[in-house]
């Protein structure tokens, strides 16, 4: 992208990139903790992540003030409109997924000291193993204003629906054979829900960051494989 005449104008548009970075670096670190938290049923780093989200939060805010401050000094227009409308997408974005991380760790509390089903765990896991890959490469997208990266993942959605999905049904089962589980696996449901809600951020930026490079919204349906609504559940015989 080519420099600015007046060099502050660079300074503040690259000054909401450094931020976004810093934002996306804490959002993917509060996801693998939260995660790496449950597995291990590990309380303190459940607080860990409780306790970074209020810095997310400040982020989100300053970018969103700066973005606005943009907006009214220098009046942007085309790619350098749509950057700055971006940041606030992608902003908003990874403070929910923030928010969603620090909700599975509050349920790593909840459950502490419960009898946990590593089968069931290693599912909500495997989730988000996906979920994490999804918004690395996201995050590389963006920096590196890459469209068909950011469409990869923006494809890949619908194997995260389909694993809650499968993972819903398990839990259901669970429930349905022995109602001693149903405390333990209505947390992780939740926690599994959790995942799969961070899938749909990162879909959200793989879609702001086609618009910014190419300054067209996405045209086809999202590709959505979670049936947990529709499905019935039966409990094994």
């Amino acid at each position: 992208m080519a420099d600015h005449i007046v060099s502050s104008y660079d300074a503040e548009l690259q000054d909401l990139r450094r931020t976004i970075s810093e934002m996306g670096g804490i959002a993917e670190k509060m996801l693998a903790d939260a995660i790496t938290a449950l597995v291990r049923g590990d309380t303190a780093l459940a607080q860990a992540v409780i306790a970074i989200d209020p810095r997310l939060d400040a982020l989100q805010r300053a970018i969103e003030e700066r973005a606005i401050l943009t907006l009214v000094r220098r009046q942007p227009m085309a790619v350098d409109l749509r950057e700055t409308v971006s940041a606030i997408r992608i902003s908003g974005d990874l403070e929910r997924i923030g928010d969603l991380a620090k909700n599975i760790a509050k349920r790593v509390l909840a459950i502490s000291g419960r009898f946990q089903p590593q089968k069931i765990v290693a599912g909500v896991q495997h989730m988000s193993d996906l979920c994490e890959a999804q918004l690395k490469d996201v995050l590389d997208a963006y920096a590196q204003k890459h469209d068909e990266a950011a469409m990869d993942v923006w494809r890949r959605d619908g194997a995260i629906d389909a694993l809650y999905t499968s993972l819903f049904r398990e839990l259901l089962t669970y429930m349905m054979e022995d109602p001693r589980n149903i405390a333990f696996c209505t947390h992780l449901l939740f926690a599994a829900k959790n995942i799969e809600r961070i899938g749909d951020h990162t879909t959200n930026i793989a879609e702001t960051v086609h618009y910014l490079v190419t300054g067209e919204t996405v045209a086809a349906e999202r590709p959505k494989n979670d049936r947990s609504s529709f499905e019935p559940v039966e409990a094994e015989t």
